[in-house]
């Protein structure tokens, strides 16, 4: 279920480095080297793959950005599994950088 406005606005806020971006929650992540950066990618497929919910990737040299949102039959937004999953990649963050 999709969360309300209310909803996101709040859990998004708990969520350090987040944001949202038309109809998704959006974060950049910024690593000392390449590397570092393609390890954390590797730590974010092992968590999207146990959640089985996949985010968009971008990685641009030291820099990847993570982009969340669920589809459903009443349209693309954020559920509680978005959210959860942001939370993850922020820890998995803070042990490979």
């Amino acid at each position: 279920m999709l969360l309300t406005d209310g909803e996101l606005r709040e859990q998004v806020g708990k969520l350090e480095g987040w944001r949202l971006d038309s109809g998704a929650m959006v974060r950049k992540y910024m690593f000392s080297d390449f590397m570092k950066g393609i390890a954390f990618v590797d730590e974010v497929a092992t968590i999207s793959e146990a959640f089985d919910h996949h985010p968009h990737i971008t990685i641009d040299y030291k820099t990847v950005i993570l982009r969340l949102a669920t589809s459903e039959e009443d349209g693309t937004g954020i559920t509680a599994l978005d959210v959860r999953e942001a939370h993850e990649f922020n820890e998995a963050f803070e042990k490979t950088r």
